[in-house]
């Protein structure tokens, strides 16, 4: 009972009974202990025999690593996996209700929700129909007859979700921020990258032969006569796709990535492709388009014009099957799964099939999701705090800004304004996306997600040219993850990421700032990084540096790509230091912030020793506990040319080892492991 009522029963009955006995003494509240500090820190994770200075890493994760096994439907495993999992069954549980509410009126949430749910859990009805789903696609393809009919037959790919051999998109133009523009990016592999076709490595040529072996039992098991001939026509065709692709590197410069052009400028680059054929196929009227690799789709144009028609009908006829296999009957689900998931990620086991609904259901209607599970799942109080949380990574960004001693006024100046024109977005969105045209039926799974393809399409088609929607969300309420948009100056934090270990309410704020404080930092510095600083504070591509400042920044942009490229994994792979500098700045950057932060935060005050760590230890043990992960080694060698993060345990320890925060908390001299001399500790913001 709380001491308060306590009390007060205790001067009721004194008054009670004060007429026939003496006077009874004035009960005195007695002070209760407030509850005695939380870390949030996992110290069953730890692994003792590992010091600090040595490992930062696997002092705070050893033995969850030595103790945790990679499921077998996973081709990796950690911390944000076992947060994506926790909503992922929250919102199974929400699902199932919906498809379990007896009479959902056509049209509402419930029976989209509910009947897209149960059609793609009807692996009765799925086995029934076969690949007959698909027939008028089949159809369509098969007509295809002229160079003409294969430009149509990109445009209408784009509509289904395939998307192939180049995807167009509507985004935010780079150098008009507050409209959308179409855009082509180069597309049309089935494997994750270029690297996986050309690539003399056995690895790779090991991949290679899976692959043709994977396309000839597909198209064979969807009737194609001659399989084994239209694989190796497939084969030979995606190859010479990447050898005209830009690697990972180039495709990470906002400025050479910037090409718009008007149709007789995109008609001059690709000379024989039927545009106006790509543009009735799409279903849009001719329009500007950002092109973001020219020569990629000048070569494209090339292999319309010169490759046999035949050979794209059965490339056309792959990629269909290969992008709805999922949804199929089991010969072709199966089949896709061992060459996508075994053969590529070292995955040994299917996903349940509830999760893959689940996933299915995030791709195609996630904001109609997102809004359930943000009602059962996502309180104001959560909200409020990581406001708080923000707003001091914001000021300690700021304060850090006006203390760089290698920027000039100038350019500093201009990283102010930059600064204070970030738009924060936390939890869900404001308004909520309308799916009332999105038709949804119990009993045709493949016709919904042909459906839902198209709907994404036409909306994008629909705001192109338009106005921006600066309140649109890029990532669904119920994803584990977060994000900064330079064409939009923002950083968004989907409900889902605000647990522990990244974020606890219960917790000291040391480990919050470590955790959830750094990921905030993180997307911060996304903004000043070597592609997020090209662009200003309204969201055009624009360059605010002075040369000389831009040069400086350069110079400790490459030491921190000599660092990590220093790294390695596997059998001493190294790590692309280039393709991942982005990402390591904001690692770098993001936590340097976070603890000024943190200090910010105690308000000049010692804070308090917990699990017998100071704040300061406990602040770096927080992010080191975030990016507890394990791979299987297909997964991560996947990582290395397609991943522009660096593997977990590299996340954790590379950009620690630049800190002095660091070495003063862990006493961390030379001769440690982590020790780096203060002369080749890389400090950017």
């Amino acid at each position: 009972m709380n001491r308060l009522v306590v009390t007060a029963l205790a001067a009721a009955l004194s008054a009670v009974v004060g007429a026939c006995a003496a006077p009874v003494p004035k009960a005195v509240p007695v002070p209760v202990a407030p509850p005695p500090l939380k870390s949030g820190l996992d110290l069953t994770g730890f692994d003792r025999n590992v010091r600090p200075q040595d490992d930062l890493y696997r002092f705070a994760g050893g033995a969850w690593l030595a103790n945790t096994a990679i499921p077998p439907d996973r081709s990796n495993y950690g911390a944000f996996m076992i947060l994506a999992d926790r909503a992922q069954d929250e919102v199974n549980q929400l699902i199932t209700a919906a498809s379990q509410q007896a009479n959902r009126p056509e049209g509402s949430d419930a029976q989209k929700v509910g009947d897209f749910y149960l059609a793609y859990m009807d692996t009765n009805r799925v086995e029934s129909v076969g690949i007959s789903p698909l027939a008028a696609e089949f159809a369509q393809i098969d007509a295809i007859r002229t160079p003409r009919d294969v430009a149509y037959y990109i445009g209408y790919s784009q509509r289904i979700g395939v998307a192939q051999p180049f995807a167009w998109f509507s985004a935010p133009d780079s150098k008009n921020s507050s409209v959308y523009i179409g855009s082509l990016f180069q597309n049309g592999l089935t494997m994750p990258d270029r690297d996986y076709y050309l690539s003399p490595d056995a690895k790779y040529a090991k991949f290679r032969a899976a692959f043709a072996q994977y396309v000839e039992d597909l198209l064979a098991r969807a009737g194609e006569r001659n399989a084994r001939s239209a694989a190796t026509r497939i084969v030979a065709l995606e190859t010479r796709i990447a050898n005209d692709q830009w690697t990972k590197v180039q495709n990470r410069d906002p400025v050479k990535t910037y090409n718009p052009m008007t149709l007789p400028e995109y008609q001059k680059l690709a000379p024989g492709f039927d545009w106006m054929a790509f543009f009735e196929g799409m279903g849009a009227a001719p329009q500007k388009l950002d092109i973001s690799q020219p020569p990629f789709i000048k070569g494209i144009a090339q292999l319309v014009r010169t490759v046999p028609v035949s050979d794209w009908r059965v490339y056309f006829k792959f990629h269909l099957l290969n992008d709805y296999a999922p949804a199929l009957s089991a010969q072709f689900a199966d089949l896709q799964f061992d060459f996508h998931q075994k053969t590529l990620n070292g995955v040994p086991e299917q996903r349940p099939r509830w999760r893959r609904a689940v996933d299915s259901m995030d791709a195609n209607m996630g904001e109609l999701v997102g809004k359930m599970f943000v009602e059962s799942h996502f309180g104001a109080e959560a909200k409020a705090r990581m406001l708080e949380l923000v707003g001091n990574l914001l000021k300690a960004f700021d304060t850090s800004i006006d203390s760089l001693d290698w920027m000039g006024p100038a350019t500093r100046a201009e990283a102010r304004q930059k600064l204070g024109k970030i738009t924060v977005k936390i939890g869900y969105p404001d308004k909520w996306r309308d799916y009332s045209a999105l038709s949804i039926k119990r009993d045709d799974l493949v016709g919904n997600l042909l459906r839902a393809a198209e709907f994404k399409h036409k909306r994008l088609i629909d705001r192109t040219g338009g106005l921006v929607d600066k309140g649109e969300w890029l990532m669904t309420p119920q994803t584990v993850n977060a994000y900064y948009s330079p064409a939009t100056n923002e950083i968004t934090f989907p409900a889902a990421i605000l647990r522990w270990p990244a974020f606890d309410m219960t917790a000291d704020p040391a480990v919050n700032y470590g955790g959830i404080g750094s990921v905030i930092g993180h997307e911060i510095s996304h903004g000043f990084d070597d592609s997020g600083r090209q662009y200003d504070g309204d969201g055009n591509l624009r360059d605010w540096w002075s040369a000389e400042d831009g040069a400086k920044f350069k110079q400790r942009a490459n030491a921190l790509v000599k660092q990590f490229a220093g790294y390695t994994v596997l059998d001493n792979r190294p790590l692309n230091g280039e393709f991942t500098l982005g990402e390591n700045i904001g690692d770098l950057s993001g936590m340097a912030i976070a603890f000024k932060a943190y200090k910010i935060s105690l308000g000049g005050q010692q804070a308090p020793v917990i699990d017998g760590f100071t704040g300061e230890q406990r602040f770096f043990l927080g992010w080191a506990q975030v990016w507890r992960r394990k791979y299987r080694d297909e997964e991560l060698l996947k990582r290395l040319v397609t991943d522009p993060h660096s593997p977990s345990e590299f996340r954790a320890n590379g950009p620690t080892s630049n800190i002095d925060a660091f070495y003063d908390a862990f006493d961390v001299k030379p001769g440690d492991k982590m020790y780096r001399p203060p002369a080749d500790r890389v400090k950017i913001w």
